[in-house]
Protein backbone atom coordinates (compact mmCIF):
# COMPACT_ATOMS: atom_id res chain seq x y z
CA UNK A 1 0.00 0.00 0.00
CA UNK A 2 1.55 3.51 -0.96
CA UNK A 3 0.24 7.32 -0.37
CA UNK A 4 0.04 8.99 -3.48
CA UNK A 5 -1.26 12.43 -4.72
CA UNK A 6 -3.01 12.55 -7.59
CA UNK A 7 -3.16 15.85 -10.02
CA UNK A 8 -5.38 16.25 -12.88
CA UNK A 9 -5.45 19.17 -15.04
CA UNK A 10 -7.61 21.60 -16.93
CA UNK A 11 -7.71 19.61 -19.64
CA UNK A 12 -8.10 16.30 -17.69
CA UNK A 13 -11.48 17.60 -16.42
CA UNK A 14 -12.63 20.06 -19.77
CA UNK A 15 -16.42 17.86 -19.12
CA UNK A 16 -18.57 15.54 -16.79
CA UNK A 17 -17.23 12.60 -19.62
CA UNK A 18 -13.73 13.32 -18.69
CA UNK A 19 -14.43 14.16 -14.90
CA UNK A 20 -15.74 10.53 -15.06
CA UNK A 21 -12.72 9.28 -16.74
CA UNK A 22 -10.32 10.94 -13.72
CA UNK A 23 -12.70 9.23 -11.68
CA UNK A 24 -12.08 5.55 -12.87
CA UNK A 25 -8.17 6.42 -12.05
CA UNK A 26 -8.84 7.14 -8.81
CA UNK A 27 -10.50 4.59 -8.18
CA UNK A 28 -8.11 1.72 -9.53
CA UNK A 29 -5.86 3.29 -7.56
CA UNK A 30 -7.72 2.95 -4.22
CA UNK A 31 -8.80 -0.88 -5.63
CA UNK A 32 -4.92 -1.67 -5.77
CA UNK A 33 -5.05 -0.76 -1.84
CA UNK A 34 -3.91 2.91 -1.76
CA UNK A 35 -4.61 5.92 0.33
CA UNK A 36 -5.28 8.82 -2.22
CA UNK A 37 -5.54 12.50 -2.29
CA UNK A 38 -6.36 14.32 -5.61
CA UNK A 39 -5.73 17.70 -6.74
CA UNK A 40 -7.79 19.69 -9.66
CA UNK A 41 -7.45 22.43 -11.83
CA UNK A 42 -10.48 24.27 -12.99
CA UNK A 43 -12.27 22.75 -16.22
CA UNK A 44 -10.52 23.53 -19.18
CA UNK A 45 -10.93 27.22 -20.63
CA UNK A 46 -12.78 28.43 -17.38
CA UNK A 47 -10.03 29.98 -15.56
CA UNK A 48 -10.01 32.51 -18.72
CA UNK A 49 -13.44 32.93 -18.91
CA UNK A 50 -13.26 34.18 -15.19
CA UNK A 51 -11.13 36.30 -15.87
CA UNK A 52 -12.39 38.12 -18.84
CA UNK A 53 -15.46 38.49 -16.66
CA UNK A 54 -13.11 40.58 -14.24
CA UNK A 55 -11.71 42.68 -16.68
CA UNK A 56 -15.11 42.86 -18.54
CA UNK A 57 -16.73 43.78 -15.07
CA UNK A 58 -13.79 46.47 -14.18
CA UNK A 59 -10.73 47.98 -15.75
CA UNK A 60 -9.23 48.39 -12.73
CA UNK A 61 -10.01 45.55 -9.93
CA UNK A 62 -9.77 44.69 -5.92
CA UNK A 63 -6.78 41.96 -6.23
CA UNK A 64 -8.15 40.06 -3.69
CA UNK A 65 -12.05 40.15 -5.26
CA UNK A 66 -9.67 38.80 -8.45
CA UNK A 67 -8.53 35.70 -6.47
CA UNK A 68 -12.33 35.29 -5.09
CA UNK A 69 -13.38 35.20 -8.65
CA UNK A 70 -11.26 32.88 -10.68
CA UNK A 71 -10.61 30.10 -7.49
CA UNK A 72 -14.12 29.35 -8.00
CA UNK A 73 -13.43 27.26 -10.97
CA UNK A 74 -11.64 24.93 -8.98
CA UNK A 75 -14.20 24.48 -6.45
CA UNK A 76 -16.77 23.42 -8.63
CA UNK A 77 -13.96 21.33 -10.33
CA UNK A 78 -13.16 18.96 -7.15
CA UNK A 79 -17.31 19.05 -5.87
CA UNK A 80 -17.89 17.56 -9.15
CA UNK A 81 -15.24 14.55 -9.02
CA UNK A 82 -16.42 13.87 -5.72
CA UNK A 83 -19.90 13.51 -6.40
CA UNK A 84 -18.21 11.18 -9.27
CA UNK A 85 -16.60 9.13 -6.50
CA UNK A 86 -19.41 8.85 -4.69
CA UNK A 87 -21.68 7.82 -7.21
CA UNK A 88 -19.26 4.55 -7.72
CA UNK A 89 -19.41 4.28 -3.92
CA UNK A 90 -15.93 5.58 -2.96
CA UNK A 91 -16.13 7.68 0.27
CA UNK A 92 -14.82 11.03 -1.02
CA UNK A 93 -15.19 15.16 0.25
CA UNK A 94 -14.27 18.13 -1.55
CA UNK A 95 -11.60 20.56 0.11
CA UNK A 96 -10.65 24.22 -0.72
CA UNK A 97 -7.40 25.39 -0.14
CA UNK A 98 -8.77 27.39 3.08
CA UNK A 99 -10.14 24.54 4.31
CA UNK A 100 -6.98 22.51 5.00
CA UNK A 101 -5.43 25.38 5.09
CA UNK A 102 -2.93 25.79 2.48
CA UNK A 103 -1.35 28.71 3.84
CA UNK A 104 0.17 31.36 1.61
CA UNK A 105 1.90 35.46 1.60
CA UNK A 106 -0.45 37.84 0.37
CA UNK A 107 0.93 38.24 -2.95
CA UNK A 108 -2.93 37.61 -4.35
CA UNK A 109 -2.92 36.16 -8.18
CA UNK A 110 0.97 35.16 -7.71
CA UNK A 111 1.11 33.47 -3.94
CA UNK A 112 3.30 31.50 -2.43
CA UNK A 113 3.04 28.46 -0.08
CA UNK A 114 4.33 28.97 3.40
CA UNK A 115 2.86 25.49 4.81
CA UNK A 116 0.19 22.95 4.64
CA UNK A 117 -1.76 21.26 6.88
CA UNK A 118 -2.55 17.34 6.13
CA UNK A 119 -3.40 16.08 9.44
CA UNK A 120 -7.47 15.96 8.83
CA UNK A 121 -6.61 14.48 5.42
CA UNK A 122 -4.37 11.79 7.18
CA UNK A 123 -7.03 10.83 9.63
CA UNK A 124 -9.67 10.12 7.14
CA UNK A 125 -7.59 8.09 5.38
CA UNK A 126 -7.28 5.90 8.30
CA UNK A 127 -10.81 6.51 9.83
CA UNK A 128 -12.55 5.66 6.10
CA UNK A 129 -10.33 5.42 3.63
CA UNK A 130 -11.73 9.06 2.42
CA UNK A 131 -10.31 10.23 -0.77
CA UNK A 132 -9.46 14.12 -0.63
CA UNK A 133 -10.38 15.82 -3.48
CA UNK A 134 -8.84 19.41 -3.19
CA UNK A 135 -8.81 22.43 -5.46
CA UNK A 136 -5.56 23.27 -6.41
CA UNK A 137 -4.24 26.50 -6.98
CA UNK A 138 -5.82 27.66 -4.24
CA UNK A 139 -4.95 29.30 -0.69
CA UNK A 140 -5.30 31.41 2.18
CA UNK A 141 -3.74 34.35 3.77
CA UNK A 142 -4.75 33.27 7.41
CA UNK A 143 -3.79 36.76 8.81
CA UNK A 144 -6.88 38.14 6.90
CA UNK A 145 -8.76 35.39 5.50
CA UNK A 146 -8.89 35.95 1.96
CA UNK A 147 -8.74 33.44 -0.67
CA UNK A 148 -5.40 33.29 -2.84
CA UNK A 149 -4.20 32.37 -6.03
CA UNK A 150 -0.98 30.76 -7.38
CA UNK A 151 -0.61 31.63 -11.03
CA UNK A 152 -0.61 30.31 -13.84
CA UNK A 153 0.00 26.25 -13.27
CA UNK A 154 -0.60 26.24 -9.57
CA UNK A 155 -2.48 23.31 -9.17
CA UNK A 156 0.67 21.16 -9.71
CA UNK A 157 2.20 23.23 -7.01
CA UNK A 158 -0.73 22.62 -5.05
CA UNK A 159 -0.49 19.01 -5.74
CA UNK A 160 3.56 18.52 -4.51
CA UNK A 161 3.05 20.71 -1.64
CA UNK A 162 0.45 18.57 -0.85
CA UNK A 163 2.38 15.94 -0.93
CA UNK A 164 4.83 16.76 0.73
CA UNK A 165 2.96 17.92 3.72
CA UNK A 166 0.72 14.11 3.71
CA UNK A 167 4.42 12.56 3.15
CA UNK A 168 3.06 10.71 -0.10
CA UNK A 169 4.92 7.94 -1.56
CA UNK A 170 4.60 9.72 -4.80
CA UNK A 171 2.66 13.01 -6.54
CA UNK A 172 1.30 11.50 -9.82
CA UNK A 173 0.99 14.58 -12.60
CA UNK A 174 -1.70 13.29 -15.14
CA UNK A 175 -1.68 15.35 -18.19
CA UNK A 176 -2.83 15.47 -22.11
CA UNK A 177 1.01 13.57 -22.77
CA UNK A 178 2.20 10.38 -21.24
CA UNK A 179 5.19 11.82 -19.84
CA UNK A 180 8.63 13.93 -20.54
CA UNK A 181 10.35 13.73 -23.66
CA UNK A 182 14.26 14.43 -24.91
CA UNK A 183 12.32 17.40 -26.82
CA UNK A 184 9.29 18.38 -28.58
CA UNK A 185 8.13 15.28 -30.29
CA UNK A 186 5.59 17.87 -32.88
CA UNK A 187 9.28 19.16 -33.23
CA UNK A 188 11.31 15.78 -33.88
CA UNK A 189 9.29 12.92 -34.46
CA UNK A 190 11.76 10.50 -32.98
CA UNK A 191 11.96 12.30 -29.73
CA UNK A 192 11.08 9.68 -26.96
CA UNK A 193 10.01 9.35 -23.33
CA UNK A 194 12.16 9.45 -20.26
CA UNK A 195 11.96 6.46 -17.83
CA UNK A 196 13.34 8.90 -15.50
CA UNK A 197 14.69 12.88 -15.15
CA UNK A 198 16.32 14.07 -12.06
CA UNK A 199 15.10 17.23 -10.52
CA UNK A 200 18.00 19.39 -11.47
CA UNK A 201 17.13 18.60 -15.36
CA UNK A 202 13.76 18.96 -15.07
CA UNK A 203 13.93 22.35 -13.32
CA UNK A 204 16.48 23.47 -16.29
CA UNK A 205 13.86 21.93 -18.61
CA UNK A 206 10.57 23.34 -17.61
CA UNK A 207 12.27 26.98 -17.35
CA UNK A 208 13.97 26.69 -20.65
CA UNK A 209 10.87 26.18 -22.22
CA UNK A 210 9.36 22.62 -21.88
CA UNK A 211 5.99 23.32 -20.75
CA UNK A 212 4.60 19.91 -18.77
CA UNK A 213 5.57 20.85 -15.39
CA UNK A 214 5.14 24.30 -13.79
CA UNK A 215 8.69 25.85 -12.58
CA UNK A 216 7.78 26.08 -9.00
CA UNK A 217 6.07 22.83 -8.62
CA UNK A 218 9.35 21.31 -9.78
CA UNK A 219 11.33 23.28 -6.95
CA UNK A 220 8.96 22.30 -4.20
CA UNK A 221 9.41 18.48 -5.38
CA UNK A 222 13.61 19.11 -5.47
CA UNK A 223 13.51 20.76 -2.06
CA UNK A 224 11.41 18.69 -0.28
CA UNK A 225 12.23 15.27 -2.56
CA UNK A 226 8.60 14.42 -3.20
CA UNK A 227 8.98 11.84 -6.39
CA UNK A 228 7.12 13.42 -9.06
CA UNK A 229 5.26 10.91 -11.83
CA UNK A 230 3.78 12.50 -15.02
CA UNK A 231 1.85 10.37 -16.73
CA UNK A 232 -1.36 10.49 -19.30
CA UNK A 233 -5.01 11.32 -18.04
CA UNK A 234 -6.24 9.42 -21.58
CA UNK A 235 -5.19 6.30 -20.74
CA UNK A 236 -7.72 3.79 -20.29
CA UNK A 237 -8.10 3.45 -16.89
CA UNK A 238 -8.66 -0.23 -16.86
CA UNK A 239 -5.71 -0.76 -19.13
CA UNK A 240 -3.94 -4.27 -18.12
CA UNK A 241 -0.62 -2.29 -17.98
CA UNK A 242 -2.13 0.11 -15.32
CA UNK A 243 -3.29 -2.81 -13.42
CA UNK A 244 0.14 -4.91 -13.27
CA UNK A 245 3.33 -4.42 -10.65
CA UNK A 246 4.85 -2.80 -13.11
CA UNK A 247 5.64 0.65 -13.93
CA UNK A 248 2.86 2.28 -16.08
CA UNK A 249 3.84 4.07 -18.81
CA UNK A 250 5.53 7.58 -18.05
CA UNK A 251 8.40 9.82 -16.65
CA UNK A 252 9.31 9.72 -12.97
CA UNK A 253 10.93 12.72 -11.50
CA UNK A 254 13.61 11.52 -8.87
CA UNK A 255 16.99 12.59 -7.15
CA UNK A 256 19.97 11.91 -9.25
CA UNK A 257 20.67 9.24 -7.01
CA UNK A 258 18.22 7.19 -8.47
CA UNK A 259 19.53 7.14 -11.70
CA UNK A 260 22.19 4.91 -11.88
CA UNK A 261 24.09 6.15 -14.60
CA UNK A 262 22.91 9.06 -16.66
CA UNK A 263 23.27 9.90 -20.50
CA UNK A 264 25.93 13.18 -21.11
CA UNK A 265 22.67 15.05 -22.38
CA UNK A 266 18.95 14.26 -21.68
CA UNK A 267 16.81 16.80 -23.35
CA UNK A 268 16.52 19.40 -25.84
CA UNK A 269 14.64 22.41 -24.84
CA UNK A 270 13.38 25.69 -26.58
CA UNK A 271 12.08 29.14 -25.71
CA UNK A 272 10.10 31.06 -28.38
CA UNK A 273 9.27 34.43 -25.78
CA UNK A 274 12.71 35.39 -25.84
CA UNK A 275 13.63 39.34 -26.88
CA UNK A 276 17.63 40.86 -27.88
CA UNK A 277 18.23 44.27 -26.50
CA UNK A 278 21.80 45.46 -27.04
CA UNK A 279 23.18 48.34 -25.75
CA UNK A 280 26.19 50.13 -28.28
CA UNK A 281 29.20 51.81 -27.40
CA UNK A 282 28.86 51.74 -23.11
CA UNK A 283 31.67 53.45 -21.64
CA UNK A 284 33.79 50.09 -20.65
CA UNK A 285 34.41 51.41 -16.40
CA UNK A 286 33.57 50.09 -13.02
CA UNK A 287 29.75 50.74 -11.96
CA UNK A 288 28.36 50.86 -15.93
CA UNK A 289 27.43 47.17 -15.55
CA UNK A 290 24.89 48.12 -11.94
CA UNK A 291 23.44 51.18 -14.09
CA UNK A 292 22.63 48.93 -17.08
CA UNK A 293 20.88 45.84 -14.84
CA UNK A 294 19.83 47.64 -11.59
CA UNK A 295 16.66 49.86 -12.98
CA UNK A 296 15.84 46.51 -15.22
CA UNK A 297 15.70 44.62 -11.83
CA UNK A 298 13.54 47.54 -9.88
CA UNK A 299 11.20 47.28 -12.83
CA UNK A 300 11.01 44.04 -11.99
CA UNK A 301 12.42 42.93 -15.66
CA UNK A 302 13.89 39.41 -15.81
CA UNK A 303 17.03 39.30 -17.83
CA UNK A 304 18.52 36.20 -18.97
CA UNK A 305 21.12 35.77 -21.17
CA UNK A 306 24.23 38.47 -20.67
CA UNK A 307 26.92 38.83 -23.15
CA UNK A 308 29.44 41.88 -23.05
CA UNK A 309 32.27 42.37 -25.73
CA UNK A 310 36.11 42.58 -25.11
CA UNK A 311 36.62 46.48 -24.82
CA UNK A 312 37.87 48.64 -27.95
CA UNK A 313 38.74 52.58 -27.29
CA UNK A 314 37.20 53.20 -24.26
CA UNK A 315 33.80 51.39 -24.75
CA UNK A 316 32.42 47.85 -25.43
CA UNK A 317 28.48 46.40 -26.22
CA UNK A 318 26.04 44.91 -23.81
CA UNK A 319 23.48 42.23 -24.99
CA UNK A 320 20.97 40.44 -23.24
CA UNK A 321 17.93 39.01 -23.54
CA UNK A 322 14.25 39.40 -21.31
CA UNK A 323 11.01 38.05 -22.17
CA UNK A 324 8.92 39.73 -24.97
CA UNK A 325 6.34 40.72 -23.02
CA UNK A 326 8.91 42.87 -21.42
CA UNK A 327 10.77 44.06 -24.72
CA UNK A 328 9.41 47.63 -25.26
CA UNK A 329 9.32 48.20 -21.48
CA UNK A 330 12.88 47.49 -21.06
CA UNK A 331 14.34 49.85 -23.69
CA UNK A 332 11.50 52.59 -22.14
CA UNK A 333 13.25 51.65 -18.75
CA UNK A 334 17.17 52.24 -19.79
CA UNK A 335 15.85 55.32 -22.41
CA UNK A 336 15.70 57.78 -19.21
CA UNK A 337 19.49 57.03 -17.62
CA UNK A 338 20.64 57.25 -21.37
CA UNK A 339 22.75 60.51 -20.66
CA UNK A 340 24.03 58.79 -16.83
CA UNK A 341 25.44 55.71 -18.41
CA UNK A 342 26.05 57.56 -21.68
CA UNK A 343 25.75 54.82 -23.91
CA UNK A 344 25.35 55.78 -27.77
CA UNK A 345 22.08 53.50 -29.29
CA UNK A 346 19.53 50.64 -28.12
CA UNK A 347 18.91 47.96 -30.47
CA UNK A 348 16.85 44.62 -30.50
CA UNK A 349 15.01 41.98 -31.86
CA UNK A 350 11.99 40.06 -30.85
CA UNK A 351 12.66 36.97 -33.67
CA UNK A 352 15.21 35.05 -31.75
CA UNK A 353 14.85 31.90 -29.88
CA UNK A 354 16.62 30.51 -27.01
CA UNK A 355 18.01 26.71 -27.58
CA UNK A 356 19.18 25.00 -24.37
CA UNK A 357 20.71 21.51 -24.31
CA UNK A 358 19.85 19.88 -20.85
CA UNK A 359 21.78 17.08 -19.22
CA UNK A 360 23.72 16.01 -15.34
CA UNK A 361 25.85 14.03 -17.25
CA UNK A 362 27.57 17.39 -18.87
CA UNK A 363 29.08 17.51 -15.33
CA UNK A 364 31.26 14.43 -15.93
CA UNK A 365 31.97 14.75 -19.94
CA UNK A 366 34.22 17.51 -21.85
CA UNK A 367 33.47 19.07 -25.04
CA UNK A 368 29.44 18.91 -25.40
CA UNK A 369 29.61 22.63 -26.14
CA UNK A 370 32.04 22.23 -29.21
CA UNK A 371 29.64 19.55 -30.33
CA UNK A 372 26.72 21.88 -30.39
CA UNK A 373 28.78 24.72 -32.10
CA UNK A 374 30.35 22.51 -34.40
CA UNK A 375 27.05 21.05 -35.62
CA UNK A 376 25.20 24.69 -35.47
CA UNK A 377 27.74 26.08 -37.50
CA UNK A 378 28.03 23.53 -40.22
CA UNK A 379 23.88 24.41 -40.75
CA UNK A 380 25.06 27.79 -41.44
CA UNK A 381 23.00 28.85 -37.81
CA UNK A 382 24.39 31.74 -36.36
CA UNK A 383 24.93 32.12 -32.85
CA UNK A 384 23.68 35.44 -31.14
CA UNK A 385 24.67 35.11 -27.36
CA UNK A 386 25.14 32.09 -25.24
CA UNK A 387 25.14 30.92 -21.32
CA UNK A 388 26.02 27.70 -19.79
CA UNK A 389 25.78 26.69 -16.42
CA UNK A 390 26.88 23.04 -14.53
CA UNK A 391 24.07 21.13 -16.25
CA UNK A 392 23.32 23.56 -19.54
CA UNK A 393 24.06 24.99 -22.39
CA UNK A 394 21.96 27.91 -23.87
CA UNK A 395 22.04 29.57 -27.13
CA UNK A 396 20.37 32.51 -29.06
CA UNK A 397 19.63 32.39 -32.58
CA UNK A 398 17.58 33.63 -35.33
CA UNK A 399 13.79 32.30 -34.92
CA UNK A 400 13.55 30.98 -38.35
CA UNK A 401 16.58 28.17 -37.82
CA UNK A 402 14.54 27.18 -34.70
CA UNK A 403 13.56 23.52 -35.96
CA UNK A 404 16.28 22.87 -37.41
CA UNK A 405 18.67 23.53 -34.37
CA UNK A 406 16.21 21.38 -32.70
CA UNK A 407 16.61 18.86 -34.82
CA UNK A 408 20.62 19.08 -35.51
CA UNK A 409 21.29 19.11 -31.57
CA UNK A 410 18.72 15.95 -31.00
CA UNK A 411 20.70 13.79 -33.85
CA UNK A 412 24.26 15.04 -32.56
CA UNK A 413 23.77 13.70 -29.07
CA UNK A 414 22.31 10.05 -30.13
CA UNK A 415 18.68 11.31 -28.64
CA UNK A 416 16.74 10.22 -31.96
CA UNK A 417 14.63 6.91 -30.93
Amino acid sequence: MARLVMKFGGTSVANIERIKNVARHVKREIEAGHEVAVVVSAMSGKTNELVAWCREAATLYDSREYDAIVASGEQVTSGLLAVALQDMGIPARSWQGWQLPISTDDAHGSARILSVNGDEIVRRFGAGREVAVIAGFQGIHEPTGRITTLGRGGSDTSAVAVAAAIKADRCDIYTDVDGVYTTDPRIVPKAKRLDKVAFEEMLEMASLGAKVLQVRSVEMAMVHKVRTFVRSSFTDPDAPELKTAGDPPGTLICDEEEIVESEVVTGIAFARDEAQVSIRRVPDKPGIAANVFVPLADANINVDMIVQNVSAEGFTDITFTVPTADFERAKATLAPVKSEIGFGTIEGATDVVKISIIGIGMRSHAGVAARAFKALSERGINIRAISTSEIKISVLIDAAYTELAVRTLHSVYGLDA
